[in-house]
């Protein structure tokens, strides 16, 4: 399955990553990279999420929410990180982004849960008839949330990728 993750970076960090992209590879490969607390696992949740937000699938970037995980902005566009490179989004898109969802009541977005449109579309991973998926999405929406508070504050890019 397609597991999406997301990293807080200082921009020293991203622009290190921008000169030599092994470095980021080494980093999110590690055997340990599950201990580094500015790196976030969100499962097969990352489409959903996009759905819940924009009602349509993360293939439509037309909205600044469905930007989240897929800027645009590539860290390498020659590597490969699982099923392609990494994206990136600077301190003030990240700042902006937070403010965005900042304000969004995740239990709000189940009302915006609908399976049977999910699937027409084809959101990922389109397994969305299964009982409690809206609020696995909700979970990790919370998870998305948190990550976009601590960068924000901390003026920190993210870099996401799917593998």
């Amino acid at each position: 399955g397609m597991i999406a993750y997301l990293l807080r970076v200082t921009p020293a960090e991203l622009e290190t990553y921008q000169g030599n992209s092994a470095l980021l590879e080494e980093r999110v490969n590690n055997e340990d990279a599950g201990l580094d607390p500015a790196f976030y696992d969100i499962d097969k949740s990352w489409d959903g999420i996009i759905y819940l937000l924009t009602g349509s699938n993360s293939s439509d970037t037309s909205q600044p929410l469905s930007r989240l995980f897929f800027s645009g902005r590539l860290i390498d566009k020659q590597q490969d990180l699982g099923t392609g490179p990494a994206h990136y989004l600077l301190p003030e898109e990240v700042k902006e982004l937070h403010e965005m969802v900042a304000g969004i009541d995740p239990v709000s977005l189940k009302a915006k849960f609908d399976a049977t449109h999910m699937k027409e579309i084809g959101v990922y991973p389109n397994v969305w008839d299964h009982e409690d998926t809206a609020d696995y999405l909700v979970e990790y929406f919370e998870t998305v949330q948190e990550v976009f508070a601590v960068a924000a504050s901390q003026g920190e890019a993210i870099i996401t990728f799917v593998r």
